[in-house]
Formats: structure tokens, sequence, C-alpha cells
């Protein structure tokens, strides 16, 4: 999902420059979105795996 925020974000820059600023919007908008996603999902594993521990050898 980082891959892909950072795939738009890169459109958004290259977009700019050329002088779309309504193509440069939306491909930023889309990278925050995604990049958001990504940090909640991040937070979640993290919090799942510190909750589940390690379980005991057999």
């Amino acid at each position: 999902m980082l891959r892909w925020a950072v795939i738009f974000f890169v459109i958004a820059l290259i977009a700019a420059v050329l002088g779309f600023g309504g193509l440069a919007g939306t491909a930023a908008g889309i990278a925050e979105i995604l990049f958001f996603v990504f940090l909640v999902l991040l937070v979640i594993t993290l919090v799942m795996h510190l909750v589940k521990g390690r379980r005991p050898p057999l």
C-alpha cells in the first residue's frame, strides 16, 4: 500500500511540473488517503502483535 502511495505522489509531482493542476491535486489526494490507510493498518498490526505476545514453548 505504501508503494501505491509513493507512485501516486510521483504522478502528482510530474503532473504539477507539467502544469496539470487538476490531475496533480487528484493524485496527491489519492496518495494522501493511501498513506493514512497504510499508517492505520501499520498501527493495527503493531498493536495486534504486542497483544498477542510470545507463547511459551511447548
